[in-house]
């Protein structure tokens, strides 16, 4: 029996913080295991008491928000609406690229309108529940 520590980064606003909330939840509050191997998620997301959305330039941002991406092994993104008008997503989709991470898009509640953006820097895309997104990050962690 191997345990696999997998660091995930969850992209979130905290204006939106329900998925945020859903997902780590979802992730993070159980035991998962796959075949003989225990999975060990770490949360590598930026936290609500430390929040960077406060840096006082664009590089600066960017600088933080990459120093969690370069971290992760797979980047999670819910694809609800507000991602095509957050400069945080896109930079969180410049740093998955820039350091080869995948990105996992979860589509919140079967939503028939998902961001264009996500969608297309998807590695992979799952629906909103638990054992498909914990499913797409350990399968993704795999593949990378």
């Amino acid at each position: 029996m191997s345990t696999r520590r997998i660091n995930v980064f969850i992209s979130h606003a905290w204006s939106y913080s329900g998925h945020y909330e859903s997902l780590s939840g979802w992730i993070f509050d159980k035991s998962w295991r796959s075949g003989q191997a225990s999975l060990d998620f770490r949360d590598f997301s930026v936290p609500k008491n430390d929040p960077i959305h406060d840096a006082k330039n664009n590089s600066e941002l960017r600088d933080a928000l990459y120093g969690q991406i370069r971290l992760s092994h797979v980047i999670v993104i819910p694809t609800g609406m507000y991602a095509n008008y957050s400069k945080w997503i896109q930079k969180e989709i410049d740093g998955s690229k820039n350091y080869n991470k995948p990105i996992l898009a979860v589509n919140p509640w079967a939503s028939i309108r998902r961001s264009s953006v996500v969608a297309a820097a998807a590695n992979k895309t799952v629906g909103w529940n638990k054992k498909g997104v914990v499913g797409g990050i350990w399968d993704l962690y795999n593949n990378v």
